[in-house]
């Protein structure tokens, strides 16, 4: 059986450093992924692993050291190149302490970069938890869906039967909705219900990558097409034959390129660039945006005919605040999947927790809830998460607070007295609410606990807490 190519994320701030590293290892067979900072990284991250990081030291926000710390909670072993300047060796050896296991030290040829990166391969032989789903560089072989589909919205039912029904076919189907409303999911759905379900399945977002390499990774090149192409590549369309392409974020590909991308659909054949004569591909292409692709054709940004051929069969997922009915259950798959991989033992949210979750508009969907979990469980402590635990120190989402229940229904926030004003800290929120509870009840710690639906062990901590930061007597 082929191996697998090694799968590679570079984090730069400079564009011109994310170009070049990804124009020398992508032409060394490696798949490539790019991100600009370690907070975009860190989020790719989260998803799935590569097996190999090449980041930068010195980026603005979030730099190197940090970074490295942060994935080392992710994951611990996971091997971590740093590149530095000549004025900052001694940060580069505190990035070993933290466990890089190489720097190269700029500036550096193309070769210093390629013996590195081969040299570490050589060592190790590619994860089996490596799969990184990651802008540009997605492909898996024979796999069914790699995470569930989540829910009993009788939307949501309808547009998995009307997706099983299409599956097989070779229409091209158009994910449309709100982002973080599972596209992909989605789509890895589709692939793991239709006949080609042992076909690869191939991804690309259209909007990860430069526009100058965007044509490439699309259509493939050959050798000698353009400055640095040493070699001929494969393109996405030719990498899916047989199987499944997701075009991710399609309203952002270049009017440029949409006419390319037609004449792909139309003729089932592709062009390398530099090529002598078209390829003959048989692709069953999804497509997923967020944006109004009509609006786009109306400001004629987006072509009407390419337009036309992408949306064959449309189906619309419905953003997280309509599907009232699946908060929990979607809650409980992620506080399992989290708890599993970090060692916790967290079981669930706690009744005013829960509450809230159903209250809440989730502005960013199923991914801000599963960011929001898995933060939660990385950190807690015990076995059920608090309202608290889950927007930390943080300013609490507009609408957050409104009347709430307790574990037997009998808090509604309005006893409590007021309002919250804007900008107020979840702290600061928390300290208020328990001490307002404690005041209806004449200092009742157990008839507290009970209007606030927590444990009285919980407001004794809390309690405590307060005692020593000198903030209640």
């Amino acid at each position: 059986m082929r191996e697998r190519a090694r799968k590679i994320l570079i984090v730069d701030d400079e564009q011109n450093m994310r170009i070049a590293l990804f124009e020398a290892l992508s032409r060394n067979g490696y798949e490539v992924a790019v991100a600009e900072n370690g907070r975009m990284a860190l989020d790719m991250l989260r998803k799935n692993i590569p097996d190999l990081v090449v980041s930068d030291i010195k980026m603005p926000e979030m730099n190197g050291i940090e970074f490295l710390r942060k994935l080392r909670q992710i994951h611990p072993d996971l091997p971590v190149v740093i590149i530095t300047g000549y004025a900052t060796i001694d940060t580069a050896v505190e990035a070993m302490k933290h466990g890089a296991i190489d720097y190269i030290i700029k500036p550096f040829s193309v070769e210093v970069i390629e013996n590195t990166v081969e040299r570490i391969f050589q060592s190790a032989p590619p994860s089996s938890a490596a799969g990184l789903v990651l802008p540009g560089v997605k492909k898996s072989g024979a796999v069914k869906s790699p995470r569930p589909i989540i829910g009993e919205d009788p939307k949501l039912k309808m547009l998995m039967q009307r997706a099983r029904s299409v599956a097989s076919s070779k229409a091209t189907v158009l994910l449309l909705g709100e982002s973080g409303t599972g596209k992909e999911v989605f789509a890895r759905y589709l692939h793991s219900e239709s006949d080609r379900c042992n076909e690869p399945f191939v991804a690309l977002n259209c909007a990860a990558l430069p526009e100058t390499l965007l044509e490439s990774e699309l259509f493939g090149h050959e050798k000698g097409a353009f400055t640095g192409a040493i070699n001929s590549k494969k393109g996405k369309f030719e990498l899916a034959d047989g199987g499944f392409l997701l075009l991710d974020e399609i309203g952002e590909i270049p009017l440029h390129l949409q006419a390319k991308l037609l004449r792909v659909l139309q003729e089932e054949e592709v062009d390398r660039l530099g090529g002598k004569g078209p390829i003959k591909i048989d692709v069953h292409v999804i497509a997923t945006t967020n944006r109004s692709l009509e609006a786009a054709v109306k400001e004629s940004t987006f072509r009407s005919d390419l337009y036309y051929r992408l949306n064959v069969i449309p189906l619309r997922l419905p953003p997280l605040r309509e599907r009232g009915g699946d908060i929990e259950m979607l809650a409980d798959y992620f506080i399992e999947k989290y708890s599993v991989q970090y060692s916790k033992e967290v079981k669930r949210l706690s009744v005013s927790a829960m509450y809230r979750f159903k209250e809440y508009e989730w502005p960013g969907n199923i991914r801000e809830m599963e960011n929001l979990i898995e933060r939660a469980v990385l950190l807690s402590t015990g076995d059920c998460l608090e309202l608290w635990d889950l927007w930390y120190d943080e300013e609490v989402p507009p609408d957050m607070f409104s009347n709430q229940p307790s574990a037997d229904g009998a808090y509604a926030g309005g006893d409590l007295g007021g309002s919250f004003g804007d900008g107020v800290t979840l702290r600061e929120v928390e300290r208020q609410m328990i001490l307002q509870a404690l005041n209806k009840t004449d200092n009742n710690r157990t008839h507290a606990a009970k209007i606030l639906g927590v444990s009285v062990r919980t407001l004794r901590n809390k309690l405590h807490e307060y005692r020593n930061q000198g903030v209640v007597d």
